[in-house]
């Protein structure tokens, strides 16, 4: 399994009703990108204090590479971009392929 992680920190000036809507366009992409195979999402809860204003993490798991290349040109993928894309002060994303704790491929 293909882990697509992204993380975002929103400018400041970015409402908060923008960002619940940003919210709710990335939770809307499972049921219109037929790739995806998991999603979940969360906002950053850490007592640590690493985060460097991220607040946001999104992962979206896929079968494989060739999933992953089906979706970041898609079109609902590139309407989340545009719609996010004005707000976001930093992003990073990350892909990884998911393993146990013994080092294998789950």
């Amino acid at each position: 399994m293909l882990r697509h992680v992204v993380l975002f920190k929103w400018k400041p000036e970015t409402p908060p009703e923008k960002v619940r809507e940003i919210e709710a366009a990335f939770c809307a992409l499972p049921a219109k990108i037929p790739e995806i195979a998991g999603f979940e999402w969360g906002t950053d809860v850490s007592a640590q204090g690493f985060a460097r204003g991220f607040t946001h993490c999104f992962v979206v798991s896929l079968a494989s590479e060739r999933e992953r290349d089906v979706y970041l040109p898609h079109p609902e993928h590139a309407a989340f971009i545009a719609l996010s894309r004005p707000h976001v002060a930093k992003l990073l994303a990350l892909d990884y392929h998911s393993r146990d704790a013994t080092g294998s491929t789950t």
